[in-house]
């Protein structure tokens, strides 16, 4: 299965605090008990359940690589009382105010093959052709994004259009791109743009920040290292080291590249220009 659905029980957990957060971080780091087998990356949404109106509340991916065995964690709001249920950790990245969940109604007309009323779903399959249904349904109550707001809300665009890239959630964490920026500065690590420069005050600080690790090398037990694990770069360098790759180019690969990168086919190039790209090169460093 591409997609599953979890229980999200607000008496478990504090519902706008949760949101609150989100509007700081985009992250919710949970844990949910699952039936079988569930892999890294498969699509999360979330139903509240309860006595406040049941009805789809959120959307998240799916962290863990497998699912593991053991008592729940007091981090998630899923978690039961069975000591040996199967847990996989989730990246809840979008989630409803209480009180605008979707209603089962309008879930059960726009997609009649899934099960809306009955007991906690604790990983119930969605087919492909549901999981689309429910993503265009989401569309007209998704939560503006949080800390970028040039993305798309979670769980609005067709899931043939995504590549997974669930660890940028970590540099959404604002202590940890505090760290990394105070260690390596606020200029594009790849390129060395720095927002400041180009915009003034209004980029003063900004920057968004990458992380070094693939997504696939993360387990449960993962601990963020904000020094080691993540640098700054640039809008234009952080698509580029993700565009055409499951392995994001590292920082030296993005320099390289940069340094590489001449000009378009039978474009006429100028002294000046030769010597701007051979100062750029010297400013880049050694590759």
């Amino acid at each position: 299965m591409s997609a599953i659905i979890l229980g999200w029980d607000p008496d478990r957990w504090n519902h706008q605090a949760a949101v609150e957060r989100f509007a700081a971080t985009g992250l919710h780091l949970g844990r949910w008990s699952v039936r079988g087998q569930v892999d890294a990356g498969t699509d999360v949404w979330l139903l509240l359940e309860g006595d406040r109106g049941r009805g789809l509340i959120g959307h998240g991916v799916v962290l863990s690589e497998q699912p593991e065995e053991g008592p729940p964690s007091s981090a998630g709001p899923g978690a039961g009382p069975d000591s040996t249920a199967v847990y996989v950790q989730v990246a809840v990245d979008s989630l409803l105010p209480p009180g605008e969940q979707i209603a089962v109604g309008l879930l059960a007309e726009a997609v009649p093959g899934i099960p809306w009323e009955a007991g906690e779903p604790a990983g119930l399959g969605v087919e492909p052709a549901d999981e689309a249904a429910i993503r265009a349904l989401w569309r007209n109550y998704a939560p503006p994004p949080g800390p970028d707001p040039t993305l798309p809300a979670p769980g609005t665009y067709p899931q043939h259009a995504v590549t997974r890239a669930v660890v940028n959630r970590y540099e959404q964490d604002p202590d940890a791109r505090r760290a990394c920026l105070a260690h390596h500065g606020t200029s594009c690590a790849a390129c060395g743009f720095s927002f400041e420069q180009k915009y003034g005050g209004i980029g003063t600080g900004f920057i968004p920040v990458h992380h070094l690790v693939p997504a696939a090398l993360l387990g449960g037990s993962y601990e963020l290292d904000p020094l080691a694990d993540l640098v700054p770069l640039c809008a234009n360098c952080h698509a580029m080291a993700h565009i055409g790759v499951e392995t994001p180019r590292t920082v030296a690969e993005l320099r390289r590249i940069i340094a590489d990168a001449g000009f378009l086919p039978g474009a006429t190039v100028t002294d000046e220009q030769l010597e701007a790209q051979r100062q750029a090169r010297q400013l880049l460093g050694p590759q």
